[in-house]
């Protein structure tokens, strides 16, 4: 796994052929898998059964996304599956430490994400609990929105909260990145890119290493 991470998001692949179109972005270094419950987010994917699936045929790990009420009670359930990484919503949880602590506990990497509207102030004294931060960079509920700039702010806060404590922490975006926009959350922190129609919109290979070069361009200092 490299140290900039492109994780494809199959929200925009075919569902009808996802395993191809998981073998499809092998270069990648996970897959990023979209869950929404249609009450936290306004859209309904999927749930434990595909997840399982997808988990037992893909041929990276899986990086899935909880955009789901009542993270609390639910997200173990994922890290059970066997994720590699976990990342529920900051505000679908009513103690994200102990869910953290939980999905350490089980083996999966422990994300937290936050909404463009949340405030990252108060997170910023338990980011050592977190091996990811997901700042959000379109509202979450539905693939293909235009990338918010104005986001960069609050994952910069991110990137200096984690220089000044030295930790291994993952920053991440997710929300219209494509090689246009990738580069502007690249200097602003961000190591760990979310790409959908970016990567499923042409050749998948083609796409992943065409946002790597991006990426690398405009890394942080």
């Amino acid at each position: 796994m490299t140290d900039q991470r492109i994780n494809p998001s199959i929200l925009s692949a075919d569902f009808v052929n996802l395993q191809s179109e998981l073998e499809a972005i092998a270069s990648a270094d996970l897959v990023h898998v979209d869950v929404m419950d249609n009450h936290f987010v306004p859209n309904l994917t999927m749930g434990p059964p595909i997840v399982e699936r997808i988990q037992a045929v893909s041929p990276i790990p899986l990086d899935v996304h909880l955009m789901i009420s009542d993270a609390d009670r639910w997200a173990p359930g994922y890290a059970e599956l066997g994720a590699y990484s976990v990342t529920f919503h900051a505000e679908a949880a009513a103690e994200p430490v102990k869910l953290a602590r939980r999905l350490r506990e089980i083996g999966a990497r422990a994300g937290i994400a936050l909404k463009p509207g949340t405030d990252p102030e108060p997170y910023l004294e338990i980011l050592p609990e977190f091996d990811q931060v997901l700042v959000m960079t379109v509202e979450p509920g539905f693939g293909g929105q235009s990338f918010m700039a104005d986001m960069m702010p609050k994952l910069r806060r991110f990137a200096e909260a984690k220089r000044a404590s030295g930790l291994d922490l993952w920053l991440q975006v997710d929300g219209g990145i494509s090689v246009d926009t990738i580069g502007i959350a690249a200097e602003a922190g961000a190591d760990t890119f979310v790409a959908g129609s970016a990567v499923y919109g042409g050749v998948p290979e083609e796409r992943i290493a065409d946002l790597r070069t991006a990426a690398a361009a405009h890394r942080h200092a």
